[in-house]
């Protein structure tokens, strides 16, 4: 009687809350015309032009140095990487480089690069180029780092284990063989490093405009220099970059837009609004409740990309109340995941207690089943931690939709009305997305926050060590669990399956256990476009180049 009660709770909030976002919003939701709508041809798209619905803005446009994805769908469109992937699919093929090798111990990977590539600026692309990138992302005490300035670099040490000089440091060297060689010695065997290598953060830019515009590359009132499909051209802070088409672009044929605009559309009604419009061409990460409307209007397509997220509830053991493993669980079997998921996602949503998203099922444990969901449990558990009557907690929600969280605010509220029958007086907070980002790392940290992961590479090593790995974990407070951090390295090093298998299986089962990252969902996210727009595949990893 108690979950039937609950569970009725729910769906009142989530009814109640949905109900207050429709009432407020401008949207064609409210009364939906299913006949075709004109398309307007506002200033802002010029003929030619392809117009992007982004989520938001972007942190910056510094390769290397991002670790969202606002930031990285307008990087793909500048830079290019050493490797790429194949359109839809995790499969690695070329890009700058147009092969690669390991030697036999693993630990020394060399890439040949292609020649006669130009960056923007008509300065060459070559393996100096390369090392250029590589050394200013990698040692803290590279100049062109301008770390004094705030640069972090952080995506550098979740991906291959710290920076020069640290003994975590996968990277130990980076060695110039001639012009288009380049060689990258590991401490130990990396057999995912190409696929890393890969993830769309790391484009390769131009040393000569690094060093001309200094400690502002990347920024708004600076610039961005890559080999990619599209040339800089301007930045208009909260409202859109203007990208144009490089005439000299080494993949003949491509891009076919002479210009690409994307503006910054954080909320998703607005989005979908103005892709019916016509003032915009196509979007992403609209809600699965949406779904309806694209599929009544004939000028749009609706497209899905394939599930590579999670989207999860961080618990800091650095605040006081937090620091006791039962007490986390107990906020988690506090929450109502099943009917959340099913409220907010629908059928486009997938509710567990694993990190990693379904495309990893064999690494997932059997022992590991979803959290119950039992409030008189959880109000148990807080008493005999110590917290009969609960405690404040300030829970952060992000301020831009994401795939994993498409109604942030919303789904915040429908948490912080779970967490308040067991006695959690739940003060929501947000704030600019650069600095959510930023500040959770700040000592104390947020007491509770949500975030999410979209794939870079098709290997469970890409969801666990950007977030439990050596440094992956200043989030949390002091928290870091070495045990995690051993079996990770171990999946890094071994080539064999069924061992790493093993060793994923048991971190599944540690996290379960320590409840730091809860899961909440892992989403197929919905997207749509104009008729008229053919060609677009969506990739896995939550963006790719528009060209």
């Amino acid at each position: 009687m108690q979950q039937i009660l609950r569970r009725s709770i729910l769906l009142g909030v989530v009814a109640f809350t949905l109900a207050i976002a429709l009432s407020n919003c401008n949207s064609p939701s409210k009364q939906i015309n299913n006949s075709p709508t004109p398309t307007l041809t506002p200033a802002l798209a010029p003929a030619g032009a392809l117009v992007y619905g982004a989520l938001g803005q972007p942190v910056n446009l510094e390769s290397g140095n991002i670790t969202d994805g606002n930031s990285t769908i307008v990087q793909q469109q500048i830079y290019n990487r050493l490797i790429d992937f194949k359109p839809g699919t995790t499969e690695l093929v070329p890009s700058l480089a147009t092969e690669w090798n390991v030697s036999q111990d693993g630990k020394t990977w060399t890439f040949k690069l292609r020649d006669g590539i130009k960056f923007h600026d008509g300065t060459e692309f070559n393996a100096q180029a390369v090392k250029f990138n590589i050394e200013r992302w990698w040692d803290p005490k590279n100049q062109f780092g301008y770390r004094n300035a705030g640069k972090t670099y952080q995506i550098w040490q979740d991906l291959f284990g710290g920076y020069k000089g640290s003994p975590d440091s996968f990277l130990q060297n980076v060695v110039v063989e001639g012009k288009n060689t380049i060689k990258f010695v590991l401490k130990q065997p990396f057999a995912a490093f190409p696929a890393a290598m890969a993830s769309g953060y790391f484009g390769i830019a131009s040393p000569d405009a690094i060093k001309k515009a200094g400690a502002t590359y990347g920024t708004p009132s600076s610039t961005a220099v890559g080999t990619g499909p599209f040339v800089f051209k301007e930045w208009r802070s909260g409202d859109r970059i203007v990208l144009e088409k490089n005439l000299n672009y080494w993949k003949k044929g491509l891009p076919k837009s002479k210009q690409l605009v994307m503006r910054f559309i954080t909320d998703p009604a607005a989005r979908l609004a103005q892709l019916r419009a016509g003032t915009i061409d196509l979007t992403v990460d609209l809600t699965p409740d949406q779904l309806a409307e694209i599929k009544r209007d004939s000028n749009l397509d609706a497209l899905y990309r394939p599930s590579f997220n999670v989207g999860y509830l961080a618990l800091n053991p650095g605040y006081p109340p937090l620091s006791k493993p039962e007490v986390r669980q107990a906020l988690t079997i506090a929450i109502n995941k099943q009917e959340i998921v099913k409220a907010f996602w629908g059928d486009l949503g997938e509710s567990t207690s694993h990190f990693i998203p379904p495309l990893f099922k064999e690494y997932r444990s059997p022992k590991v089943t979803d959290y119950p969901y039992n409030p008189q449990v959880a109000k148990q558990t807080l008493a005999q931690a110590g917290y009969p009557n609960g405690f404040p907690l300030d829970l952060w929600y992000m301020p831009v939709s994401r795939p994993y969280f498409p109604n942030p605010k919303l789904i915040a509220e429908a948490f912080a009305a779970e967490l308040s029958a067991i006695g959690i007086k739940v003060n929501l907070k947000t704030k600019d997305w650069a600095a959510y980002l930023a500040d959770r790392k700040k000592p104390p940290g947020y007491q509770s926050f949500m975030l999410g992961w979209v794939g870079d590479y098709g290997d469970p090593d890409n969801f666990y060590y950007p977030h439990f790995g050596p440094g992956a974990t200043s989030d949390l407070g002091k928290w870091k669990n070495e045990q995690i951090i051993k079996l990770l390295d171990q999946g890094r090093s071994t080539g064999d399956q069924a061992e790493r298998i093993k060793i994923y299986q048991q971190v599944d089962e540690i996290l379960y256990e320590e409840a730091v990252r809860i899961p909440i969902v892992h989403a197929q996210p919905l997207l749509a476009k104009r008729k008229k727009v053919t060609g677009w595949i969506p990739s896995p990893f939550g963006s790719q180049p528009l060209d």
